[in-house]
């Protein structure tokens, strides 16, 4: 029986005048399906592109709500830096020679810091009154660790003020954490040893004599403390410095202590990168702040006029 070549067959519809199209081979084996395939049409994809936008958008606002309430919340934090000097070698067991109490608040991106002197006398619990950067040693010898806790609590009930975190600088280690920085640049109104007015270049070693300078008295060495700080941080948010972070925080953690939680960095950072444009808000306790007096065992030291400081401090914090 010979085959039918489909190709040629052409049926006609009983009645038709006209003949039919020829039905092909295609035609018995059905449309490709690129053909057949219906095509989505447009609102559709537009109604799938709304429902994905619905499930995402109250997630992503609550994350930047809560991102807005994380940076900017109204809550100023107070941190008090302690430079720790000259401690016998494996101890902490120092005077905090600087004392710096710094108010940090993000919201308007505020940095205060207020100099206190070394030589503020005043009460220290259960040591009677005495200096002011004795309170850190006195506990610090009782029990290790303790030293920066009892220095907070002391500026807390003499200054009325909420202490609430520390970060202790270890003077020794000082050079190291400079060094790996790539040295720091101060600017200066006033001689400083062998610096004249002006912005000089310092590295590890020379910035500590910077710091430890004792050449004038208590207030001048504030003043120091105040300048190299601020530059310190222009320092650290300078991106060229950027690279140097890694090695500087190894030397970091053998210099300095702090109980700041690692999840608020970036709230107090945010802050001081604010305030930079500005400049920090940097003052001490000035010599109208205090009377000079002589303790019976021959001790000079300065004695507070709580009527001036506590303004001030009300002004700060």
């Amino acid at each position: 029986m010979d085959s039918w070549d489909l190709d040629e067959f052409q049926p006609v519809k009983v009645g038709d005048t006209q003949p039919t199209k020829p039905v092909t081979s295609r035609d018995l084996a059905g449309d490709p399906p690129e053909v057949t395939q219906p095509i989505r049409p447009v609102a559709r994809q537009r109604r799938r592109r709304r429902r994905i936008w619905r499930g995402v958008r109250k997630p992503l606002v609550t994350v930047l709500v809560l991102l807005a309430v994380y940076f900017f919340v109204p809550w100023q934090h107070q941190i008090l830096v302690l430079g720790i000097d000259r401690v016998p070698e494996g101890t902490t067991q120092g005077r905090s020679d600087t004392m710096i109490l710094t108010g940090i608040e993000p919201l308007s991106g505020r940095v205060n810091m207020l100099s206190i002197p070394r030589d503020l006398w005043v009460p220290i619990p259960g040591y009677g009154e005495n200096r002011i950067n004795t309170a850190h040693y006195f506990a610090e010898a009782a029990e290790k660790g303790s030293g920066p806790q009892a220095a907070m609590d002391v500026v807390e009930s003499n200054f009325n003020v909420r202490v609430g975190y520390y970060a202790r600088v270890r003077l020794e280690g000082f050079p190291a954490v400079i060094d790996a920085l790539g040295g720091i640049d101060v600017t200066i109104e006033e001689r400083v040893l062998e610096w004249g007015p002006g912005t000089h270049y310092l590295d590890g070693t020379q910035a500590l004599a910077f710091v430890r300078d004792r050449t004038g008295d208590d207030f001048y060495r504030m003043a120091h403390g105040q300048v190299f700080v601020t530059a310190l941080v222009k320092k650290l948010i300078n991106p060229l410095t950027w690279i140097r972070i890694p090695g500087a925080l190894v030397a970091t953690a053998e210099a300095i202590d702090t109980n700041v939680p690692v999840w608020l960095w970036p709230r107090l950072g945010l802050a001081v990168v604010r305030a930079l444009p500005g400049g920090f808000d940097t003052r001490t306790l000035d010599r109208t702040m205090v009377n000079s007096w002589v303790t019976a065992d021959g001790a000079q030291v300065l004695l507070p006029n709580w009527e001036a400081i506590l303004p001030l401090v009300d002004e700060l914090f």
